[in-house]
């Protein structure tokens, strides 16, 4: 096997990106705080051999923060990944990963020189068995262990400075509900239920959008792992004036049970799931983490939530409203921002003012809370699949405001936002590291679109040609049977109709050579002739 294909190869067995990588739990690293795993595609650390990247310190910004949370030194994840790593491999060119072993979104191939594009497709465009493929993988991650991460139990304090860990096994699928809950817990401060609330390293603020981009890119990179369909993504759910939870069938995220409103019908394989994070209130108050465990039935009952906060879904309008405004941040950079894109679109300011409301759920939110379940609470709410459909459409409308906005990175606050979101702070809690600034840009830089937002003819290739190609292919040998099944039968009865004709002929030709009267006679009467034919 040439060097090509071998590293070809690697690049796929090789561990991704996400936290914990298992060869970065060990008591041996965490006492060094050294998380530079070695490549095996080259057996050299972060793939140096082959020029991929080195080991290096890590400099986390010293700008200031919000005064939303007045503490220092309190949380494992205020100055990330320090309390934990403060050297990790740093990848040159288009590598990326823990150890540098794989491509940078948007690329791929052995030296990850070639580009690439995927489509997100609009789940309702999907075909039958592209349906039936999105929820198998989804159940498959939910039933497999990851082979690569583990998370974290406990805080950095209680592990006697890396001597005894606190890392257990999760699903594939777990492993980002388990993050989705530690970028947002409380801060435990000390004591039973002794937390600081206002503190949340992925919502509220700057980086809520850049921080669900780049987990919607590792999700879905993980199932394209998992599953080696290397051209999965995720669908979307354009929710624009619905009335209803239009997903909510057995045969897309589940419907309602008729036996208990608030569970997931039986005919769906997302009846059987159990979530997981999901009590932060019993955290709190025994001052843990959550440890992966499983604590009931996924929770799901749309549409009857509280009609005072969210009194609709949000409309092509709303949408319009916010796709209006011409600022990201504002103010405070909080939930009182008012004016600010994101403010208004993750749902705390109106969609028609553009002012930050209390008491109501708006835009992002209203979704949330419309479901009235699992989805509805911060920390738990990735256990509801239907998270990565909503999760996927507010990642297009942002998409939308920077093409049409098109501002530059100095638009992206760089100091005084509420802490984890600035510009150059790193990402909680992926390793390798990755800045929120970094991905305040394009779709199209990071190797993927949304099919409604493409051109007239590349939409009308995605959304109705591709399927119908894909249902042909599928069948392509059972048409092909019937076509010659059916040529057959045809020359089968031309040949029976040609004989018989062929033979009828025959006949009557006999006939007319034993006819006695000459085919052309005289007629009585003089210069008149009348044409005679024995057929």
């Amino acid at each position: 096997m040439s060097l090509p294909l071998l590293l070809f190869f690697f690049q796929f067995l090789s561990p991704s990106l996400q936290q914990f990588p298992r060869p970065c739990t060990t008591p041996d690293v965490l006492r060094s705080k050294r998380c530079c795993p070695v490549w095996p595609g080259d057996g050299s650390v972060c793939g140096s051999l082959s020029g991929r990247g080195f080991c290096q310190d890590v400099t986390v910004s010293d700008l200031p923060n919000g005064p939303q949370y007045p503490h220092s030194g309190l949380d494992d994840r205020e100055q990330w990944p320090l309390v934990f790593y403060n050297q990790t491999c740093q990848c040159a060119g288009n590598y990326m990963g823990f150890d540098c072993g794989e491509c940078k979104f948007g690329y791929f191939g052995a030296n990850c020189g070639e580009r690439r594009e995927s489509v997100r497709k609009n789940i309702f465009q999907l075909s039958v068995s592209e349906r039936q493929r999105f929820t198998s993988y989804l159940n498959l991650a939910k039933t497999t262990v990851s082979p690569d991460y583990m998370i974290v139990t406990g805080v950095y304090s209680q592990m006697n400075n890396g001597s005894t860990p606190m890392f257990t096994n999760i699903s594939v699928y777990d492993l980002f509900v388990w993050m989705h809950y530690y970028v947002s817990r409380d801060a435990l401060l000390g004591g039973p239920g002794n937390v600081w609330a206002d503190i949340d390293f992925a919502h509220e603020s700057a980086a809520f959008l850049p921080w669900h981009r780049v987990y919607l890119l590792f999700w879905e990179h993980e199932i394209r792992k998992l599953t080696g369909d290397f051209n999965f993504t995720i669908p979307y759910w354009d929710w624009r004036d619905a009335q209803d939870c239009q997903v909510c069938t057995d045969e897309l995220m589940g419907a309602r049970s008729p036996l208990n409103p608030n569970l997931i019908s039986p005919s769906s394989v997302f009846s059987s799931w159990k979530v997981i994070c999901s009590q932060p209130e019993d955290y709190n108050q025994r001052e843990v983490l959550c440890d992966g465990s499983p604590e009931g039935p996924l929770l799901r009952n749309p549409g009857n939530h509280d009609p005072n906060r969210v009194p609709r879904l949000p409309t092509s309008a709303d949408v319009e409203s916010v796709l209006s405004l011409t600022e990201y941040e504002t103010g405070l950079m909080d939930r009182s921002a008012n004016m600010s894109f994101r403010n208004a679109l993750e749902g705390f300011a109106s969609p028609e003012t553009g002012l930050a409301v209390t008491g109501q759920s708006l835009m992002h939110n209203s979704l949330h809370v419309f479901m009235n379940g699992s989805m509805s609470s911060v920390q738990g709410s990735a256990n509801d699949p239907i998270f990565l459909l909503h999760h996927a459409f507010i990642d297009s409308i942002f998409e939308q405001w920077l093409r049409r906005h098109q501002p530059p990175r100095t638009h992206y606050p760089t100091a005084n936002a509420p802490i984890g979101h600035n510009d150059g702070f790193y990402m909680v809690p992926f390793i390798p590291l990755y800045r929120n600034g970094d991905y305040f840009l394009s779709t199209k830089a990071l190797g993927y679109e949304y099919a409604y937002l493409q051109d007239p003819s590349q939409r009308f290739v995605q959304e109705f040609l591709t399927p119908y190609l894909e249902q042909a292919q599928q069948i392509w040998r059972w048409l092909l049977a019937a076509g010659l099944l059916g040529a057959a039968v045809a020359g089968i009865i031309a040949t029976i109709i040609t004989v018989a004709c062929r033979r009828r002929l025959k006949r009557r030709k006999s006939s007319a050579y034993g006819e006695r009267q000459p085919l052309l006679n005289s007629s009585e009467e003089e210069g008149s002739t009348s044409y005679q034919t024995t057929l």
